[in-house]
């Protein structure tokens, strides 16, 4: 694509007090193949230097702008308000956190088969953590998978977790105005991957067989400050709840369900053994009797036992 024909995509950037990394994503968008492009970088308050890392890119680039948050948002809504500010006229969106960057082809890529396949509204693909490459669905049945098709096998578990993190997507611009806040879910957590799912029952997933950007996890990120609490299991519940009904058969569905629910209490067996706080308990009652599956003491005290058992049983071998 010349830059004459090819379409203007947005770059978005939420930061809060990202200075160890922003440096490297900057220069990863400064460094595409595809040009047609802006940058909104987004500085939520942050109390580092993340400002003016952001500030001595953008008096060099003209294409970068930076707004900075009357005051810190919760970052879901950093995210919305973040996409709120892309310039009329982008026809793809492409978020890329202030820790993680992309491939120098990744744009050109992602842009070239959203344009040969319109009715892909979101396009993912490999994607590196750390020494491991991830999302890699091997056998695909095309380059665009129909997005329903896409959502109920990923909920009854038969390809692997292909949406990545927010880095990794490319989305189609006028899918934003599809419901009020793009990103939801905070409670949850999987904001990422409910938005797929929600996409995807009304357009197609593209899907390239490569690795074309890098998600870092370390310390302070989100992934793992949600590890104390840990929202996996409740947003599994939540996913399949919300959209099961239907992607799934009836005996699909129960089956899932029946899984996800066991796995949740076997999580929160082995946590009370680990005597967690009242704060991590008042969460998943919250989450599951949100969810209609009331909390049952019963049942963590159960998996309690198993887990025990099965300690022991190890230390026997």
């Amino acid at each position: 694509m010349t830059d004459k024909v090819s379409p203007l995509v947005s770059v978005v950037t939420p930061v809060y007090n990202g200075e160890s990394f922003l440096a490297e994503c900057i220069e990863s968008v400064l460094g595409q193949t595809y040009q047609n492009w802006e940058y909104v970088i987004v500085n939520n308050c942050s109390r580092d230097r993340s400002l003016e890392i952001a500030e001595r890119f953008s008096e060099a680039e003209p294409r970068i702008r930076i707004h900075t948050t009357d005051r810190t948002l919760p970052f879901v809504d950093n995210w919305n308000y973040a996409l709120s500010l892309v310039s009329p006229g982008v026809k793809y969106i492409k978020v890329v956190h202030a820790d993680d960057w992309l491939y120098p082809e990744c744009l050109q890529r992602m842009v070239e088969l959203a344009e040969a396949k319109p009715s892909a509204g979101v396009v993912g693909a490999y994607v590196q953590t750390g020494d491991e490459v991830k999302c890699n669905w091997e056998e695909p049945p095309s380059e665009v998978v129909p997005g329903k098709e896409v959502s109920r096998l990923s909920l009854l578990r038969e390809i692997p977790y292909i949406f990545g993190a927010p880095s990794a997507l490319l989305f189609r611009s006028d899918l934003l105005g599809k419901r009020d806040g793009f990103y939801q879910w905070e409670d949850h957590g999987l904001v990422d991957q409910e938005v797929c799912h929600f996409l995807l029952q009304e357009t197609d997933f593209g899907y390239i067989k490569e690795v074309l950007t890098f998600s870092r996890v370390h310390s302070e990120s989100l992934t793992s400050q949600e590890q104390p609490i840990n929202t996996w299991y409740a947003g599994k519940l939540a996913l399949l709840r919300k959209y099961g009904p239907a992607s799934l058969s009836d005996e699909e569905y129960d089956g899932m369900l029946d899984y996800w629910v066991r796995r949740y209490y076997g999580f929160l067996g082995k946590s009370f053994l680990r005597r967690r706080q009242k704060e991590f308990w008042d969460y998943h009652r919250r989450a599951l009797d949100g969810l209609g599956l009331s909390f049952r003491w019963s049942r963590v005290a159960w998996a309690s036992v198993t887990q025990a058992l099965k300690r022991r049983l190890a230390r026997a071998i």
